[in-house]
């Protein structure tokens, strides 16, 4: 049966999209289907920034350490930026340009910059060892990539990049000190800026399937623009629940951004929507839970998002009461599940706010569904609602026909924000896109007679720690790398700060010597730190295997996280 919430979320959506709304609907044409498209929302990302940067030009925008920026100045910036990248590196229409570096004010003017430019802005994951950094670089064919002082040394360390040039930019200090090794190449406010569409190819996000390597998810700028004003009609949508309750909120909008930027969480619905709805960001170089909630009371800040452990961790904090907290009335989490009893407790310690989950993909720009307020309260183990009003979410079995509601199949969505595909690999593309556009996500749910998602398993081989994706098949591929290794098999475990970490089990070859220690220190060179196996077992005697002789994954899974539970003291 609908809630009250659900009958106010339905009508305020129908004003934002029906005749005379601030968000009409048209449609775009795809894949045989007519998209729910809102008709509103910029072209491209190059006349985003341009529009609502000088509608918000004197608001306070970016906040980062004593660096703090206004919407009309970080365009200003952000415009030079573009400007020597065309005049002085030569980058046109469709080049793949990579970031790869710690969030910062001037990675947000640098991710502007090679979008007015025209580039395609290529996120590298900021956490990747060498190997990892050039084969996403080589992977897509950058031609220029913008670095810091760290990824610079470790991409240097691997030094197979193709044709790629790297730069190296500061996050200290404004941009035209942090970026000088960028905006000293030429350009001025004269260069001209390209005229980009919605056809125009816009970013590139690396997402960790079941395959081993990382594949460049990329979107047009439709996609990516669309995505984001997704998000701005569920923030106009509470806007006008919490008004019509005698609630509305008071003054700026502003966030923590906490979570890396190279991810879709920070970059669609965090950074971009800020530009929409005139939102301060206030950044984090590093998680702590004491500094967030130190920012959250000195910059008034009304909204948090990130992985479910980190506002659990504010909640739990032994100096959760010095800090005053009040200006912030959601808690946002995505990326992973979050566990019933952390819904309860920040509610609970905090409760003149509400928890909220969304659940998304990198694929589909972070869209998809949404759990609010009292509705997540009643439901904690849901996702929610499909995101109105451009997502069609479906239940499809193996064959790619839709399911009834109540039955268990793989999670599929379909929206204009949807990415085209994974860059130079066709063959994961069509295993993840059906021919009627519905992206196939590699999770297992049920969608109840009220529309709300459950998640109960994952289809494909993945580890979700902290709300980072790690592929089993890369990392026992690292592992099978060390000489002495016989047989691996990569799994997750239970943790309870992390949702899940990387647990594995091996076998050393016949003759051979080597320790959890060592086997740990050899992946560290290979693998970002987050991917390392926090568990190793080994094995004396060969891994089970199934008829068809693949090992027993299932199986081991079961037996080594029973292991890890009996360890903690935990009863399975």
């Amino acid at each position: 049966m609908a809630t009250e919430l659900d009958q106010m979320m339905d009508e305020a959506i129908q004003a934002l999209t029906g005749e005379g709304g601030m968000l009409p609907l048209t449609h775009f044409e795809k894949y045989g289907q007519k998209l729910p498209m809102i008709a509103s929302a910029p072209p491209a990302l190059s006349h985003f920034f341009a529009y609502f940067c000088m509608q918000h030009a004197d608001a306070e925008f970016l906040v980062d350490g004593e660096t703090r920026l206004t919407f009309g100045q970080s365009y200003s910036a952000a415009r030079h930026v573009a400007a020597a990248l065309i005049a002085g590196h030569g980058i046109e229409k469709g080049d793949r340009v990579g970031i790869a570096a710690r969030n910062s004010a001037n990675w947000i003017i640098a991710y502007m910059g090679v979008l007015m430019a025209g580039g395609v802005a290529t996120l590298l994951n900021g956490w990747w060892q060498g190997p990892e950094l050039c084969a996403g670089i080589t992977d897509v064919g950058c031609k220029l990539v913008l670095a810091d002082d760290r990824c610079t040394s470790r991409i240097a360390e691997c030094g197979n990049i193709g044709d790629a040039r790297v730069i190296t930019f500061s996050h200290d200090g404004p941009p035209e000190t942090g970026l000088a090794a960028v905006l000293d190449a030429g350009g001025d406010p004269a260069t001209e800026l390209p005229e980009l569409t919605g056809d125009d190819l816009a970013t590139i996000l690396f997402t960790s399937g079941s395959t081993g390597q990382s594949k460049g998810a990329y979107s047009d700028h439709r996609g990516v623009v669309q995505g984001t004003f997704s998000y701005v009609a569920q923030t106009l949508m509470a806007l006008n629940i919490v008004t019509r309750q005698g609630k509305p909120p008071q003054g700026q909008p502003a966030t923590l951004l906490n979570v890396p930027l190279f991810h879709v969480t920070a970059e669609v619905p965090v950074l971009l929507q800020s530009f929409v709805i005139g939102r301060k960001l206030v950044l984090m170089p590093k998680w702590d839970a004491e500094e967030a909630m130190r920012l959250i009371e000195r910059e008034k800040v009304s909204y948090f998002v990130g992985v479910p452990l980190m506002s659990y961790e504010m909640a739990t904090h032994p100096n959760r009461d010095t800090y005053d907290l009040t200006s912030c009335v959601s808690f946002a989490a995505g990326g992973a599940p979050r566990p019933v009893e952390h819904v309860k407790r920040i509610k609970e310690t905090m409760d003149w706010a509400f928890p909220i989950l969304g659940y998304g993909l990198t694929e589909t720009n972070g869209v998809g569904c949404g759990n609010f307020n009292e509705n997540y309260m009643a439901k904690p183990d849901s996702t929610g609602q499909a995101s109105r009003p451009l997502v069609d979410m479906a239940i499809l079995d193996d064959t790619g026909h839709p399911l009834p509601s109540g039955a268990v199949g793989e999670v599929a969505i379909r929206s204009v924000a949807n990415f085209l595909g994974y860059w130079n690999n066709d063959e994961a593309t069509r295993a993840a896109i059906m021919p009627d556009g519905y992206f196939r996500t590699g999770d297992l749910g049920y969608i109840d007679p009220e529309g709300y998602l459950f998640i109960v398993d994952r289809k494909k081989d993945i580890i979700i720690r902290g709300g980072e994706n790690i592929s089993c098949v890369e990392v026992e591929a690292a592992i099978y790398a060390h000489p002495d290794i016989a047989e691996a098999s990569v799994f997750g475990v239970p943790d309870d700060r992390f949702g899940e970490i990387v647990g594995a089990v091996y076998v050393v070859r016949d003759g051979a010597t080597l320790s959890d220690a060592e086997l740990t220190d050899f992946l560290s060179g290979q693998l970002a730190a987050f991917k390392v196996p926090a568990r190793l077992w080994q094995s004396t005697g060969a891994l089970p295997r199934l008829g068809t002789a693949k090992i027993d994954k299932v199986g081991l899974r079961k037996t080594y996280q029973a292991q890890a539970l009996a360890d903690a003291g935990v009863s399975s």
